[in-house]
């Protein structure tokens, strides 16, 4: 079960990346609407409102950062990382609202087609493709380390795929006038938004649930530690994720009869193994003499 720790980048680098990318996204935001209004595409509209939240998305990352660095204090005990979780929660959520919308609008343009100038789509979608392999250059180093940034970087990827897709069908409509081609399109923005959205979330849902690490196995970290030479047996369990690369454990140890003057012993080769085996810093234990041990107690909760 080795293997589980992980690698911290400096925390304050890659601001600079991350404020340059919230800048391009804007600018190429309003080229976009701006494009999608003049052509009539609603496959540039749609990559239009998804790269606006490309850049809502970098906003939100920013300042999740700065906060999440703060040091712990009275009213937040446990210090300010989570920030960043809950920043890819409102991110992902709002992936979610878009994608749904896109959907709802894609169907009304098959019901009620209309004109669309390919030549724009095609012209403006090629510069936001550009715009958009910068910006994913720009932030896919901090997105290995980071929750926050990962789902912008994925709102990044979702927009660059969308701008090839806008590209497709701005083609399509040149060569043969397929104006049905720009909502199917739409649609399949839509669709992969949804799927991208879904499939992240759930990481987010569970580190803010308080659930054990999905890389740690509670029942191989329990016979670890009751193999360890003094430990009766252990229960009040609990395994969670402080922050995204924070595990912490805290559980009641129960002493061997006659070891309790071994306790403290006993105890730090506990947490010395956890930090070894699994990776876990944080450790609270709470130590119990097999004579007077809770009687019914959880193994687990």
């Amino acid at each position: 079960m080795a293997g589980h720790h992980h690698h911290h980048v400096d925390p304050n680098a890659g601001d600079a990346r991350v404020a340059w990318a919230v800048i391009v996204n804007l600018g190429l935001t309003v080229a976009q609407i701006i494009g999608g209004i003049l052509s009539g595409s609603l496959a540039m509209i749609a990559d239009a409102i998804h790269n606006l939240s490309d850049a809502l998305s970098l906003i939100i990352a920013f300042f999740a950062r700065k906060i999440a660095r703060r040091p712990a204090d009275g009213a937040m005990t446990f210090g300010y990382g989570r920030a960043e979780v809950v920043a890819a929660l409102i991110n992902y959520t709002t992936l979610m609202v878009i994608g749904l919308y896109l959907i709802y609008e894609a169907v009304m343009r098959f019901l009620t087609p209309s004109g669309v100038d390919g030549w724009l789509v095609v012209i403006i979608a090629g510069v936001a493709l550009a715009v958009d392999v910068v910006t994913a250059m720009l932030t896919y180093s901090l997105s290995k380390d980071s929750v926050n940034i990962r789902a912008a970087f994925l709102h990044n990827v979702a927009d660059a795929l969308g701008s090839i897709a806008v590209i497709f069908a701005g083609t399509l409509i040149i060569l043969y006038d397929w104006l049905w081609i720009d909502p199917a399109v739409t649609l399949m923005i839509a669709g992969y938004i949804l799927w991208m959205s879904f499939n992240e979330i759930g990481n987010v849902i569970r580190i803010l649930m308080l659930g054990a690490p999905p890389e740690l196995n509670a029942a191989q970290v329990i016979t670890t530690i009751e193999a360890i030479d003094g430990v009766t047996s252990v229960h009040h369990l609990h395994l969670w994720q402080m922050q995204e690369h924070e595990a912490a454990l805290d559980a009641h140890l129960v002493i061997d009869a006659g070891r309790w003057d071994n306790a403290d012993a006993i105890k730090q080769a506990v947490k010395d193994r956890l930090k070894q085996e699994f990776g876990l810093g944080h450790t609270t234990l709470e130590l119990e003499c097999a004579r007077h041990a809770c009687v019914g107690a959880g193994v687990i909760g």
